[in-house]
């Protein structure tokens, strides 16, 4: 049975729009059948789980989507590999698997049926077609690829092989997110006029953010292009992919080649104001949004870590709490879903391609010093 997945913004004429993924009842993993109820993947008759391979431990969360991998019910980790043989050997080890002899022997090993993809981020485009073109279906960490057009281009040719491409965008399922585009939707808080998100943490002030982060090539870019994406694909989520104009300020505390404090502003045609926000130098971390909406306003974090609201039907003279839902299903599960026929993972894909031309606009305002007009 699908499970049901959250509508993400999709890119229509810049007005606000979202786009649901269909449901879908295809039951093809690759080239293993699956069976029809219960989704177990087959072969010769035995039933066999899902076997991942991790391409890459440049990233902080390769062995976070690693453990996953572990944890889920469907699927089994087989191997790693990444260039730097240090790395690979540490991350193989952590999680008790071989580490591959090179990229090619992941991608021909008949046990790894998925990939993760947790290169840097200039390595994607790459990583990502290689993947595709031997079968595999990928996860990838946010930058899908550092161009809108690497983004599609592998979006279709994902397509065309019949290959599960999911991008990880992890926040458009967490109970706050969820509640408040449900109000949203709803009409409660009115036309929402202004949207911030925030995202912050201690990365370079506590040392625990490696330094390769602060490569602007291979990272393609800094604390916006990493961390700056969970606000920038949260504004489009509230706002609409789309806006008119965009500008940013990056600035750099630390003294890195890269900006570790970042702020963007979206201008969209109806006059609302989008915020994002991120940061390596904060201390401590935080995660807060706030909606200003004609009828009604909402906060969350800012000093508690609770949804509150004032305004229309919640009363104008205090902060009400809201009760929050349970928190849907993660990037990594839409991805399993996807691959045995449970879900469709378009609306994902549309979304990871949006969120890399707010990402570029926003960086390319920040090196001309002026107010990019947002091409749809």
């Amino acid at each position: 049975m699908a499970r049901d997945y959250p509508s993400v913004p999709a890119r229509v004429g810049g007005s606000r729009h979202t786009l649901t993924g269909a449901r879908t009842s295809i039951t093809l993993c690759g080239n293993v059948a699956t069976h029809p109820v219960t989704g177990d993947r087959q072969r010769g008759g035995g039933v066999e789980m899902i076997g991942i391979g991790v391409v890459g431990y440049w990233h902080v969360h390769a062995n976070d989507y690693a453990l996953e991998a572990l944890g889920h019910p469907r699927t089994r980790l087989v191997t790693g590999y990444d260039p730097d043989q240090a790395l690979a050997r540490k991350g193989a080890l952590a999680r008790g698997i071989e580490p591959a002899a090179d990229l090619d022997a992941l991608l021909t090993n008949p046990e790894v049926d998925a990939v993760t993809i947790t290169t840097a981020t200039s390595d994607h485009t790459e990583m990502i077609r290689r993947a595709i073109r031997a079968g595999k279906h990928v996860f990838a960490e946010k930058l899908l690829a550092p161009t809108v057009g690497e983004c599609e281009a592998l979006i279709q040719e994902a397509d065309a092989a019949g290959v599960e491409l999911v991008v990880s965008l992890p926040r458009l399922t967490e109970s706050p997110i969820l509640a408040a585009r449900a109000l949203i939707d709803s009409g409660e808080l009115g036309t929402v006029t202004y949207a911030r998100v925030r995202m912050a943490h201690d990365g370079w002030l506590a040392g625990w953010l490696p330094e390769r982060f602060a490569d602007r090539v291979t990272a393609i870019g800094g604390a916006f292009a990493d961390l700056g994406c969970h606000p920038a694909y949260l504004i489009q989520h509230m706002l609409g992919s789309a806006p008119v104009t965009l500008t940013a300020t990056y600035g750099s505390v630390s003294a890195h080649a890269v900006e570790d404090n970042a702020v963007v502003v979206a201008g969209y045609a109806d006059g609302a104001v989008g915020v994002a926000e991120a940061s390596f130098v904060t201390t401590p971390g935080a995660f807060a949004f706030e909606l200003r909406g004609t009828r009604a306003s909402l906060l969350y974090g800012f000093g508690q870590e609770k949804l509150t609201a004032k305004g229309g039907r919640f009363g104008e003279q205090t902060w009400s709490e809201i009760e929050l839902p349970d928190a849907g299903p993660r990037p990594f599960d839409l991805w399993i879903d996807a691959i045995e026929g449970r879900a469709d993972a378009s609306a994902n894909r549309a979304a990871a391609t949006e969120l890399t031309r707010f990402v570029v606009a926003a960086n390319e305002s920040a090196r001309t010093g002026r107010t990019i007009n947002y091409q749809a």
